[in-house]
């Protein structure tokens, strides 16, 4: 036993090999990882989702209504300035003053009949939003109803 101690050099008998150096990277805990994250996130998201429940009526095209005066439409044009201040009104084709435009719709809706109770309410796109409701609440306090045209983008 002494002689196996002296020729080992005191390493017990055996010579150990030093690895060599790994120069691969693992990249089966990475995945693990993001499975793992992957199946957090999907069951998460719903649950940071909040929806309120909503039971929308069924819209149905009416029948056209017959009548042998044209449709009233109010115009609204902006001429300049910021919000509430210059704007152009047209009733039909004819040009209306801000304040006169009120006492005209009441005029006009003594001479119609219930069911011509529709005002189409036409705006310029660079009309503030404060005048459109504006005129919107003349035209319900005269006694007709509103309509806002929308004319949709070329294209869409």
């Amino acid at each position: 036993m002494a002689m196996n101690i002296a020729a080992g050099g005191g390493s017990g008998g055996r010579r150990r090999r030093k690895r060599p150096v790994m120069a691969e990277i693992n990249v089966t805990p990475m995945v693990d990882v993001m499975l793992v994250l992957l199946i957090i996130f999907m069951v998460a998201a719903p649950l940071l989702t909040t929806s309120i429940d909503i039971d929308l009526p069924i819209a149905r095209g009416g029948a056209q209504i017959q009548s042998n005066s044209p449709p009233l439409t109010l115009s609204v044009k902006r001429t300049g300035g910021g919000c509430n201040s210059q704007v152009e009104l047209y009733l039909g084709d004819s040009p209306v003053a801000p304040a006169e435009m009120e006492s005209k719709i009441k005029a006009i809706r003594t001479t119609r009949s219930e069911t011509d109770n529709v005002v189409y309410l036409r705006g310029d796109k660079d009309v503030c939003y404060t005048d459109m409701m504006k005129l919107l609440g003349q035209i319900r306090t005269a006694g007709f109803k509103a309509n806002i045209v929308i004319v949709p983008e070329q294209g869409s």
